[in-house]
């Protein structure tokens, strides 16, 4: 799932993100509601009619960007209060306003508020903090009001098995239509992430959607589908892409590198992006990144989310088809051997 934290897909119209084959794409809660405001997206028609995206959309509660950027926050248990990011503006989120806030904002699916403490945090603020989610979880249940919105539930727990067990038992009990495991991805080692997946997922309902918060990486999607996962976000392919960096077959390249000054052929001969089909060299766009030409932000960013996009489709085809275990492990080496 793209990221369009603030309505957009950094660089991209919904037109490229179709012909991307995005499947959903996420707005974000916190910079939303600050900016331009939850009252104007409604005018508008909410996100779809805003921001002109006609696909299913997801909002965040806006949880993890109080806690990632606000300097001074205060937690209790009716919310939290932090200082806007833009201007220092005090504000107050709580789990009634941020649904009310993702009602208004119009998002196929939103998500409940959370806190998402960091990887390192005493398992006494871990234990403390997942019983404050789960009853700010049964609080945003219950001020939902849309029946043609699904809300998420989010586990919690960081790296402990008992506390992961007690999140996932309370947060099911809720029997919400789908569910994300949050708090990994934040800084903890991929085999400690990849473990506590693990434990989580299979316990999930079966029947309802499995969405990990935070991975954008061609290995770790392909690790966490291996375990379940259906849905995923991150920021990665559009934030590489403005840096320079390319995800390809064999491995990323960077294309500040100057071994690229002289490579004439495209980015990966396998893509069929629009910046791949229409012969755009990696000469070419490693010239348009050391200029710093506008052009390159939006061609690497259209590769890359298209990239990701269609190595989900090869992942779903080879799961449809008994396969998948094989095309994950062959698809890796070569990626890494790249």
């Amino acid at each position: 799932m793209p990221v369009g934290t603030k309505g957009s897909v950094k660089g991209l119209t919904p037109r490229d993100l179709r012909a991307a084959g995005a499947g959903v794409v996420l707005g974000n809660t916190y910079h939303l509601y600050l900016r331009p405001g939850a009252d104007v997206v409604r005018e508008a028609g909410g996100l779809h009619g805003f921001t002109g995206w006609n696909g299913p959309m997801l909002t965040d509660s806006g949880g993890y960007q109080v806690f990632s950027l606000a300097k001074t926050r205060r937690i209790s248990e009716e919310g939290v209060e932090f200082a806007s990011v833009y201007d220092g503006s005090s504000h107050s989120f709580t789990p009634e306003l941020t649904t009310r806030v993702q009602e208004a904002l119009g998002a196929d699916v939103a998500m409940v508020l959370d806190e998402c403490p960091p990887a390192d945090a005493a398992r006494e603020y871990h234990e403390a903090s997942l019983r404050r989610t789960a009853r700010w979880a049964a609080r945003c249940k219950e001020a939902h009001s849309r029946e043609d919105q699904a809300l998420f539930g989010i586990v919690q727990g960081g790296l402990y098995p008992d506390l992961r067990r007690e999140s996932l038992e309370r947060t099911v009990e809720l029997d919400f239509p789908g569910y994300a495991v949050g708090g990994l991805s934040v800084g903890e080692s991929r085999g400690e992430m990849l473990h506590m997946l693990g434990l989580v997922t299979p316990e999930l309902p079966g029947d309802r959607p499995r969405y990990f918060m935070g991975i954008g990486d061609p290995v770790g999607v392909l690790q966490v589908v291996a375990l379940g996962v259906d849905m995923f976000d991150c920021v990665l392919p559009t934030r590489l892409a403005r840096h320079g960096a390319a995800l390809t077959n064999d491995g990323r390249i960077n294309l500040k590198n100057a071994r690229y000054r002289r490579d004439f052929v495209p980015l990966d001969p396998e893509c069929s992006c629009e910046t791949c089909a229409d012969g755009y060299s990696r000469a070419y766009l490693s010239h348009l990144v050391r200029e710093n030409e506008l052009l390159a932000d939006r061609l690497l960013t259209l590769h890359n989310v298209s990239f990701l996009g269609e190595l989900c489709r090869k992942a779903r085809r080879a799961i449809l088809e008994g396969r998948y275990g094989k095309f994950a492990e062959d698809w890796m080496s070569r990626y890494r051997a790249g």
